[in-house]
């Protein structure tokens, strides 16, 4: 469990042993982490609210976003996704397949060649599985990062992941309440 500190937050060994579209943008990576949780909300909504990423981070805004606070609401066109949009500042959306998955890369940067792969997918009608996949090579300059766990990381993407379900839960409940009455 130590060996996995700042690795892995709530993913099962099935999703580690599974293969992620980051695992062909960056062959051989220095590092590899995983995040993830479930949802109560259904598949599109989740995914909808990862195309968000294109207008802020959603983890937390005094760190990432300049103080600004990520939109509560979800952003009219924000799921309109094209390859090389900007997404969460200063990487690119290298993939995606609406619904489905959202792969962003960064092919340089001061942390080195970085790619998250976020994956949706089905529990059932209305819960849904997030699970966010990172991968980093360091450059020659940062060889000592290597050895360092990824423990910011892993704040700041739980929060990440933590508000998306939570507004995700949210706009579901609002849903099923107007449905309801």
């Amino acid at each position: 469990m130590l060996r996995r500190l700042g690795y892995s937050w709530g993913e099962t060994a099935a999703e580690r042993e599974a293969h992620y579209a980051v695992d062909d943008l960056i062959t051989d990576p220095h590092q590899e982490a995983y995040r993830a949780l479930d949802v109560d909300a259904p598949p599109a909504l989740v995914w909808r609210w990862l195309c968000q990423l294109r207008v802020a981070p959603y983890s937390y805004d005094w760190v990432d976003n300049r103080g600004r606070r990520s939109p509560q609401e979800l952003t009219p066109g924000a799921d309109e996704l094209e390859l090389g949009q900007r997404a969460l500042v200063f990487f690119e959306i290298a993939g995606f397949e609406r619904d489905r998955s959202l792969t962003l890369h960064v092919a340089e940067s001061r942390f080195g060649e970085l790619a998250v792969g976020y994956l949706v997918t089905p529990l059932a009608d209305d819960r849904t599985r997030l699970l966010a996949k990172v991968v980093v090579r360091f450059p020659g300059s940062a060889k000592a990062m290597r050895r360092v766990p990824p423990l910011g990381d892993l704040v700041m993407m739980r929060k990440q992941l933590r508000t998306f379900k939570r507004l995700a839960e949210r706009d579901h409940q609002r849903t099923q309440g107007e449905a309801a009455a």
